[in-house]
C-alpha cells in the first residue's frame, strides 16, 4: 500500500510535541536521544548541514522532527526501506455488504511486527548506528500507528480485494476546485503540506496548546501500540473516514466524489488530536526506555 502517514510534515510536528513534551521535565533524555541519533550512518550526509543553520536548542527539535520523517524520506533506498512496515490492513466490510466478498489477512511483515522488531533491537546489545536506525522507525511508526488509514482496508463489492488503506478511495476534496486525489493522500495531508522546521514546529505549538496532555484521555491508559492501531486507529478509520461505509468513492483517479460539506472540519479534529496522542506517546516511549 503505497503512501505516506501522515505526510513527511505530519511526521515532524509529532517529532516536535515529543521533543517539546521532554523538554519540560525530561532534559537528559533528550541528551541520550540526541546522542545516538548522532550515529545514524545518514547524519553526516542527510541531516548535519539542516543542523548547521539554525542555533541551540533548535537543532535538537529538528533532529527529533528528521528522525521522525527519515523512513519516508528513505522510500526506495535498498538498505532501509521497507513499504511493509508503515501499516496494517485490518479489513473492513461495512453492513450489507455480501457475505461471499473474502477477508483479507494482514500481512506478516507490518507495522505492529515492525515496531517490536525495532524496540528490540533498540534494547539489545547492538551498535548505536543500528539503535539510531531503530529509533527512527520507532519516532516514524508512532506517527503511522495514528492515522487511521494506516490500520485498514475498506472491502467492498467496488474493493473486493481491499482499498488499500484509502490509496484506490477517489475524492474531490474541494468542490470548487477540480482535482480528484486519493483518500489516502488527504488524510495525510491534513495536518500541514509545508515540510521545513519553521511551519512544522509552528504547528506542533498550536496543537499542543489545543491538546494538552490533561485533555487526552487516551494517555491514562496502558501503553500498546497495537491497541493504538486495532482499536482506536480502526475504530476511527470506521466512523470518521469512511462514514460506516456511507463515503462514496469514485470509479477511477479522474473521477472523484465530492466530500461531504461537513467531513473536513470533522477530519482535521480527528487528525490533530492522533498526532498529539502519537506525540505525547513517544515522548512517554523515550522517557521510559531513556531514563
Amino acid at each position: 500500500m503505497p503512501g505516506l502517514a501522515w505526510n513527511r510534515a505530519g511526521h515532524m510536528v509529532s517529532g516536535a510535541i515529543a521533543y517539546d513534551d521532554l523538554l519540560r521535565d525530561a532534559p537528559a533524555t533528550i541528551a541520550r536521544v540526541v546522542a545516538i541519533l548522532r550515529k545514524h550512518p545518514q547524519y553526516e550526509s542527510r541531516w548535519k548541514s539542516q543542523m548547521e543553520n539554525i542555533s541551540q536548542p533548535d537543532q535538537d527539535r529538528l533532529l527529533f522532527m528528521l528522525a521522525a520523517r527519515w523512513p519516508d524520506d528513505v522510500r526506495g533506498d535498498k538498505a532501509f526501506d521497507h513499504p511493509l512496515w508503515h501499516y496494517i490492513d485490518y479489513p473492513y466490510k461495512p453492513p450489507g455488504q455480501p457475505p461471499s466478498l473474502p477477508g483479507l489477512a494482514p500481512a506478516a511483515d507490518d507495522i505492529v511486527a515492525a515496531f517490536k522488531r525495532n524496540v528490540a533491537v533498540l534494547n539489545s546489545t547492538a551498535p548505536d548506528d543500528q539503535k539510531a536506525v531503530a529509533l527512527c522507525w520507532i519516532f516514524h511508526l508512532m506517527g503511522d500507528s495514528h492515522q487511521p488509514l494506516h490500520a485498514t482496508s475498506l472491502v467492498t463489492t467496488q474493493f473486493p480485494t481491499g482499498d488499500q488503506g484509502g490509496n484506490l478511495f477517489f475524492i474531490q476534496a474541494d468542490p470548487l476546485k477540480p482535482g480528484t486525489q486519493n483518500l489516502h493522500s488527504y488524510w495525510d495531508g491534513i495536518l500541514l503540506t509545508e515540510d521545513q522546521y519553521i511551519p512544522a514546529g509552528r504547528r506542533a505549538v498550536s496543537i499542543e496548546k489545543n491538546h494538552s496532555r490533561g485533555s487526552l484521555g487516551e494517555l491514562s491508559r496502558r501503553p500498546d501500540f497495537e491497541m493504538w492501531m486495532k482499536k482506536e486507529s480502526f475504530d476511527l478509520a470506521i466512523s470518521t473516514v469512511y462514514r460506516r461505509g456511507k463515503l462514496q468513492s469514485g470509479p477511477d483517479r479522474d473521477h472523484g466524489v465530492a466530500l461531504p460539506s461537513n467531513y473536513h472540519a470533522a477530519a482535521k479534529r480527528v487528525a490533530e488530536r492522533r498526532v498529539a496522542l502519537a506525540g505525547y506517546r513517544l515522548a512517554d516511549f523515550l522517557r521510559a526506555n531513556f531514563k
